[in-house]
């Protein structure tokens, strides 16, 4: 791996397979009464996060420590940026402390990016604006090797919110690597703007029929993945209303009865229930979300142990 992990771009298909090899073995540290390791004793991790967040914090926060890490979360709102700080100000007062590794999240696209040309030290991307989640499709792509196998050849629907999505254009690009198809479906005003020249090149189909891809029109899906409605960042009408959205692009009851049985459904979270996602899909036998939600810390540990321990503590 590269001494940094912002862009999906920064692991090969060989090293998501030494990942996954690495998160397996960790997953069975849930299982264990005490849940800790020494790997990354007297190492500190620093989770920095000027977004909001729930799952992604909580498990870097958790992968840290169950890797014998000394971790401090700190928010926006809790730091001097919210005295007017500059970025670049906050990181490097933060890093001159003597951490050892810096994971963020940022509403702004390349941050993190920015952020790995001032330090010395690996920065994890978290999520920076509409640009990329790296951990949270290697997190996908890990829960659907566990489930499905190899996925060389196993098409993955990608549906919702696209415009605005990270966890999209990181999953696009985790699953070439693994050999998916994905076929990405989204209302007209949700697919992003040149997407034409970018599928092409990128090698993922495009769709603005749900119904017509979940009954097989570009083969048999065998995954289907739900995007966020993601409101926080919309500042006009993408949709009518929140039924019309629900009717032409949600993963609602009739829609469900249309998939294979065994078929796994997927979703980074949070979810709007009812609006993206209906309960009976949420909850089905089928559903793989909470799956998502422990290997997330399966998935973080593995990361963090390779690029914190060093190459020569993994092989």
């Amino acid at each position: 791996m590269k001494k940094h992990l912002l862009s999906i771009d920064d692991v090969t298909a060989d090293d998501i397979a030494a990942l996954f090899e690495t998160a397996a073995e960790m997953h069975d540290v849930q299982r264990r009464e005490v849940k800790k390791l020494p790997a990354l004793r007297g190492r500190t991790v620093i989770n920095l996060f000027f977004e909001d967040s729930t799952r992604t914090r909580s498990s870097f926060e958790i992968a840290g420590k169950w890797l014998s890490a000394d971790v401090i979360n700190l928010s926006a709102k809790g730091s001097s940026t919210s005295k007017g700080e500059s970025l670049r100000d906050t990181v490097l007062t933060v890093t001159a402390m003597g951490i050892d590794g810096l994971v963020m999240r940022h509403s702004a696209s390349g941050a993190a990016h920015q952020v790995a040309q001032w330090l010395d030290i690996p920065v994890i991307n978290a999520g920076d604006g509409t640009h990329e989640h790296p951990t949270q499709a290697l997190l996908d792509a890990y829960t659907l090797v566990r489930h499905l196998g190899s996925l060389e050849g196993k098409h993955v629907a990608i549906i919702g919110d696209l415009t605005h999505s990270r966890v999209f254009r990181s999953n696009i690009k985790s699953l070439a690597k693994l050999g998916a198809r994905v076929t990405v479906v989204a209302p007209p005003t949700l697919m992003p703007s040149g997407v034409g020249p970018w599928s092409a090149e990128a090698g993922f189909a495009t769709s603005y029929d749900l119904d017509g891809v979940l009954a097989g029109d570009n083969g048999p899906v065998d995954a289907v993945m739900m995007l966020r409605v993601q409101k926080e960042r919309m500042s006009g009408g993408y949709f009518p209303t929140a039924r019309e959205y629900t009717v032409g692009y949600g993963l609602t009851r009739g829609r469900l009865a249309m998939l294979q049985p065994g078929t796994p459904i997927l979703h980074p979270g949070p979810m709007n229930r009812g609006l993206e996602i209906s309960p009976d899909a949420a909850d089905a036998a089928d559903s793989l979300i909470l799956d998502q939600v422990s290997a997330g810390v399966a998935v973080r540990m593995a990361v963090l142990y390779h690029l914190l321990a060093g190459e020569e503590a993994v092989q």
